[in-house]
């Protein structure tokens, strides 16, 4: 059975990370950030050595070692009760950054919402960039060059990423807005769905029906 998920979805600055942050504390929701999958790696073990030849050279991974990364997380966090599919809406942040990726994870998750966060103003997603860097210590990230080149790679490889999916899906969010007014906009567009699909595992739990899948209010 595909996971439930919602993919957090935007250009760098745009906040997704914050926000799947918020959302992981609610009930029912499991944030899952890629980048801080790999920076847990262990570089002794097979997949950190993997990740490190590629990183050291200052390359970007290839899409089935990131992809295969991803599902052995997840699923030790289902064993582990960490992330409990049956109950929890997962939450991705930094994965499919292509689409190859999003096709590659097709078999795997069941996305029910985009949530995409619009920022027209690029100048002020620069300067969130630069703040981040700072405060989290990434100083190379605090680079003008560094910054203009991750948002060149989100327009050309991860922005068609939106192409794989119905466009009834995706729901647009300014990301401009302060951060509380985001998350209310965020909760107003996951909170019926997130209603209907508890609804429905209820209602088979109660009639002791297999879990089916479920068609959640404003998914297709």
């Amino acid at each position: 059975m595909r996971y439930k998920t919602v993919l957090l979805f935007g250009a760098p600055g745009s906040g997704k990370g914050t926000q799947g942050k918020i959302l992981e504390a609610i009930p029912g929701f499991y944030h899952s950030a890629t980048g801080d999958i790999f920076r847990s790696l262990d570089l002794q073990s097979e997949m950190g050595r993997i990740f490190w030849q590629y990183s050291s050279r200052g390359e970007l991974v290839p899409d089935e070692f990131t992809v295969k990364l991803w599902k052995n997380y997840i699923n030790g966090m289902e064993m582990i009760n960490q992330f409990h599919p049956e109950s929890q809406l997962l939450v991705l942040d930094g994965i499919p950054r292509n689409k190859q990726q999003a096709e590659l994870l097709d078999e795997t998750i069941d996305v029910v919402k985009i949530i995409y966060l619009v920022c027209a103003d690029m100048k002020k997603m620069i300067e969130r960039l630069r703040r981040r860097a700072l405060k989290e210590n990434r100083f190379d990230d605090a680079n003008d060059k560094v910054i203009q080149h991750r948002l060149e790679v989100y327009e050309h490889e991860t922005k068609p990423v939106l192409d794989h999916y119905p466009a009834e899906k995706i729901a647009r969010v300014d990301a401009t807005m302060n951060q509380l007014a985001v998350l209310a906009e965020i909760i107003r567009v996951l909170a019926p769905i997130k209603s209907a699909i508890d609804h429905a595992r209820d209602t088979q739990q109660r009639s002791g029906l297999a879990p089916q899948h479920v068609q959640p209010v404003g998914a297709s």
